[in-house]
């Protein structure tokens, strides 16, 4: 079992007061969702999302995001100002949160992106092991680039 880092200083000992401080704000959840349902790894990235993040929040959630353990950063190895963003095995255990929180919400409102809803609810098991095999290729190419440029 992986050690747990010391909790920071929280409202209360409650688990779902734990859970609102860690990913309580929209943008940290779309974030996450651009990093798995999306494969969004870098700055760039998350600023092209539909719902245009500001820079300094942006810059500010992923501190956060990394912080609190759900992602870890990698340097480019072939340009080390570039930064990729991967999710943790703690963040890959929210896909199953997300996913529900996708079908609750394609449920009870209108919601686009019906194709995704679709495949979510078709094989919901199947789809977060997707999500999860997508984000381990994704650790394992940098990885590999990484030795690479070593080597080189």
């Amino acid at each position: 079992m992986p050690k747990r880092k010391p909790s920071p200083k929280r409202r209360s000992g409650c688990p779902l007061n734990a859970s609102i401080e860690m990913l309580g704000d929209r943008w940290s959840l779309l974030i996450f969702r651009d990093m798995m349902l999306r494969g969004s790894r870098t700055f760039k990235e998350f600023l092209g999302s539909y719902e245009k993040i500001a820079t300094n929040i942006l810059a500010d959630r992923l501190r956060r995001l990394e912080a609190c353990g759900i992602i870890k950063t990698k340097r480019d190895p072939g340009d080390g100002r570039k930064v990729f963003y991967l999710l943790t095995q703690k963040g890959l255990d929210l896909a199953p949160v997300l996913t529900e929180m996708v079908l609750w919400a394609a449920a009870h409102e209108r919601t686009e992106n019906q194709a995704l809803v679709r495949e979510m609810q078709k094989d919901k098991p199947g789809f977060i092991a997707a999500v999860r095999q997508r984000c381990a290729e994704q650790t394992k190419i940098l990885a590999k680039s990484s030795a690479d440029s070593r080597n080189s």
